[in-house]
């Protein structure tokens, strides 16, 4: 039985971003969910117009927009130390500073105090690309594969084809395609605690709220253990199928 989640993620608003509609639904099954954010997403937007006037405050503020996300979802939250590199000349992005190996470790035994028989992280390809996804990517496989191969691992935003998206995995075709209108609700409601991305929710597509920009497809592949081709069919999967979940 799926009692215990620890979700792993590389900035504030990725959790919701990536994964609000399923968090919430597992939570609403009462199955513990825990958030875990490697930074403070310190080197991100300050928002149109500045929703923080100092970046020196950026951290501490977007830690706060992250818990009251983390509470609509129903979810808890722990926050590690690592700091989110300035976006570079043309928006190049980079990961944050780590151990790759003590980051791996530390990504375990947050697992283990939270006894979790599921975890969910970023998909290989970091959704857009993103250095910093890629990196938890890989620390959490390393980590889980060595430390606790009995736990599943599924990677978010998987590719779905036919729906197209900017932040699917392309290498990563999807186990599982969830429709999260249900929980929408929830997703939108965490969406507007993260005010200073606001203007980066609605940017690309020039919308005009927030609740415009709600992804109301959310999918997964399992990673860990490798299904060899088979459909998995583990306590996520049928929970998944139970909410509606498709097969793309």
């Amino acid at each position: 039985m799926l009692r215990s989640v620890v979700c792993y993620f590389a900035h504030p608003d990725d959790e919701t971003v990536l994964a609000g509609g399923m968090i919430a639904l597992m939570t609403q099954q009462n199955i513990r969910v825990h958030v875990v954010g490697a930074t403070r997403g310190e080197g991100g937007e300050l928002g149109e117009p500045p929703v923080v006037a100092d970046r020196a405050d950026l951290g501490a503020v977007r830690e706060a927009e992250l818990r009251c996300a983390v509470k609509q979802l129903g979810a808890t939250l722990t926050v590690l130390d690592y700091v989110d590199p300035l976006i570079g000349p043309d928006e190049v992005l980079y990961p944050f500073e780590a151990d790759f190996d003590t980051l791996a470790r530390q990504f375990v035994e947050i697992a283990r105090q939270r006894q979790a028989n599921l975890i969910l992280t970023h998909g290989g390809d970091g959704e857009y690309g993103h250095p910093a996804h890629q990196l938890v990517n890989r620390a959490v496989l390393e980590g889980v594969r060595h430390l606790m191969p009995h736990v599943l691992v599924y990677t978010v935003s998987a590719l779905v084809p036919n729906i197209e998206d900017r932040l699917w995995n392309q290498s990563e075709p999807a186990h599982f395609a969830l429709d999260i209108r249900p929980w929408g609700e929830i997703k939108i409601a965490a969406m507007e605690c993260h005010r200073s991305q606001h203007a980066l929710f609605k940017r690309r597509k020039r919308l005009r709220t927030v609740r415009e920009a709600l992804r109301t497809v959310e999918s997964v592949r399992r990673q860990w253990p490798d299904t060899h081709g088979e459909p998995p069919n583990d306590d996520f999967a049928r929970l998944l199928r139970t909410a509606g979940a498709w097969t793309p």
